[in-house]
């Protein structure tokens, strides 16, 4: 171990700072994998900010996490560790090596976007109702005078629904069509 402290210890600052960042970075990085490969995903801890914008990119993806920051680390490191022998210039290097880190930083973004496609919710949307016919489970009343209710089955979720109709009072047992969405839980329907 010491020959290797020795060998760390003879490098100059910038390569240093490099096998640094690329060594510490590393192991976090592992052992962040262990940690969401055993479903003890904790090392994504959200950084509050005082200010309204938090930078949330959607779908659970945010741009300043402790996952981001191990990622550009890794990525910058092990860049100016590779290309130590080519580029000869530090400011290059560096500013290379900060590249490669955001490239990192930008597939980790790409892989979590992709991942997030593969989720499916079986959630119910009340949007996947519109232009199908329902049975009415509760009357509905005349000219949007009140709220009545449909009986929706969708991917195999069966929800009841408000609904309102334009026309003439729709009685229980009825079948109605739903013809637009009026907000997340009332829908607008048609006697059929």
């Amino acid at each position: 171990m010491q020959e290797y402290l020795d060998l760390f210890q003879q490098l100059d600052t910038f390569m240093q700072v490099f096998w640094g960042c690329a060594i510490v970075g590393s192991l976090i990085f592992i052992v962040q994998m262990v940690l969401t490969l055993i479903g003890m995903d904790s090392s994504d801890i959200d950084v509050d900010f005082d200010g309204p914008d938090t930078m949330d990119l959607g779908g659970g993806i945010q741009l300043f996490s402790i996952k981001n920051f191990v990622n550009f680390i890794v990525g910058f490191g092990w860049g100016g560790v590779c290309l130590s022998g080519v580029i000869g210039n530090y400011f290059l290097l560096c500013l290379v090596a900060v590249i490669i880190g955001i490239g990192f930083v930008m597939m980790f973004f790409y892989i979590k976007k992709q991942t997030n496609k593969l989720e499916h919710n079986g959630a119910f949307k009340v949007e996947d109702c519109k232009g199908n016919v329902y049975d009415v489970y509760l009357r509905i009343p005349s000219e949007r005078s009140g709220k009545g209710k449909i009986q929706v089955s969708i991917n195999g979720s069966i929800q009841e629904i408000n609904a309102i109709t334009d026309g003439t009072e729709i009685p229980t047992g009825n079948k109605a069509e739903v013809i637009d969405i009026v907000d997340k839980s009332t829908v607008l329907v048609a006697k059929k």
